[in-house]
């Protein structure tokens, strides 16, 4: 008699098959779960800052580097190359205006003012013979001239005379006609001689104009001549310190060579450097602090060079009002530039999260202080402590601002 065999619905194989399908599913399912939800990291609060969110005066400041300096700085230079002869001070050295710095010798120089005076001494004697000459001449003509004023009146009187005598017939037409050309003679004679004189009075006038031109020419020169001499010895040319002075004895200096510099020391000024991201805004007249000590000073920009160089510019910057007493020259200063007015503005504090969020986004605070996410944000100007919010957070709000480093992409941190 044939037995019936149950069938077996759960065997072994298919346990194992269904366990593998649903396995597969959890494992799909969960992975869903976990992805689809916000990142999230446990962050210790003692190992953060967190920085509340505040609306209050606000004004865009830079902070830069500078460098305390002389406020006038005149430049040494050689007007006249030459050897170096005799240096009388020393780097350094406190300075009153004339005072001999050092000596040049130029042997050439020296030679040409040498030839220059001789020229000048052979120019002068030369006027003196001229003159000497032009004077005998001169005497000689009046004396000529004395003649023949007095050759013209005898030779008037005899006419004058004759000219009655014939009228009476005492005498002949001969005789009175003698008298008559003698005395035309006398009136020609005299004319000549004085058209002669004024032509040598103007001639000679010509003459001693021309040699006092041609004199006054060459002792201008000779005046030039002994002043790129005189230039030779170098000369503060205003009260100051000589500084950075490069001569030693023996040393050639080619003409307009930089021989030193002369500090004056009657004020300071500041020369800051400056990013040129900023060189359409800072222009003169704007006003920048610092402090030293416990005291803060105020500079105001005097000058700015537009070069920029290696992507930087500098401004010259002056005091207003009280100037540190023990400031140096050469002394590096922290200075805080103002670029706007102040004004009321939404501030978060600087801190480190802007070096990973370059102030795009930001941790910000939940309500219960327990966690906090990630938000965007919008940030306009800065100053040392404070970065202008212009959308994203409202005062009041709490933000994480240490830095963001070790975060990765995380999208929300558990505060423990």
């Amino acid at each position: 008699m044939d037995r019936i065999i149950e069938k077996r619905t759960w065997n072994a194989k298919r346990i194992a098959t269904i366990a593998g399908i649903a396995g597969v599913v959890l494992l799909i399912a969960g992975s869903i779960y976990f992805t689809s939800g916000k990142s999230k990291l446990n962050v210790d609060t003692e190992r953060i800052t967190i920085s509340d969110v505040t609306k209050g005066s606000f004004q865009e400041i830079i902070p830069l580097n500078g460098i305390v300096m002389p406020i006038t700085t005149i430049f040494l230079d050689a007007v006249e190359g030459g050897r170096v002869e005799k240096v009388f001070v020393e780097d350094g050295a406190t300075l009153k205006a004339g005072q001999p710095i050092l000596k040049l010798a130029n042997t050439d120089l020296e030679l040409s003012l040498a030839n220059e005076e001789t020229a000048v001494f052979n120019v002068l004697t030369q006027m003196q013979i001229s003159h000497d000459n032009a004077r005998q001449n001169t005497i000689s003509k009046l004396n000529q001239m004395a003649e023949v004023e007095s050759g013209l009146k005898e030779a008037g009187r005899i006419y004058e005379l004759n000219k009655k005598l014939y009228a009476q017939k005492a005498i002949g037409m001969q005789e009175f006609q003698k008298s008559e050309n003698d005395y035309l003679y006398a009136v020609r004679r005299k004319r000549l001689t004085t058209q002669i004189l004024n032509q040598d009075s103007t001639a000679v006038n010509q003459q001693t104009k021309q040699s006092r031109d041609s004199y006054a020419h060459m002792k201008a020169t000779l005046e030039l001549m002994r002043k790129k001499v005189g230039d030779l010895v170098v000369r503060a040319p205003v009260d100051g310190q000589l500084t950075a002075l490069d001569a030693e004895i023996g040393q050639s200096k080619q003409k307009g060579g930089r021989l030193g510099q002369i500090d004056v020391l009657s004020g300071f000024k500041v020369r800051v450097d400056v990013d040129e991201h900023y060189i359409t805004r800072v222009m003169n007249g704007q006003t920048g602090e610092f402090t030293l000590g416990d005291k803060t000073y105020k500079l105001k920009i005097k000058k700015v060079f537009t070069q920029v160089s290696n992507g930087r510019f500098q401004v010259d910057m002056v005091f207003v009002g009280a100037v540190p007493k023990d400031i140096r020259r050469g002394q590096s200063l922290q200075v805080r530039l103002a670029l706007s007015d102040e004004t009321q503005a939404v501030l978060v504090p600087k801190g480190g999260f802007y070096q990973q969020t370059g102030g795009n986004w930001i941790f910000k605070l939940s309500e219960n202080g327990k966690t906090a996410y990630r938000v965007d944000i919008q940030l306009n100007r800065q100053n040392p402590d404070y970065y202008e919010v212009t959308s994203g957070l409202k005062p009041g709000d709490r933000v994480v601002t240490s830095s963001y480093e070790n975060y990765g992409d995380m999208q929300e941190l558990v505060l423990k």
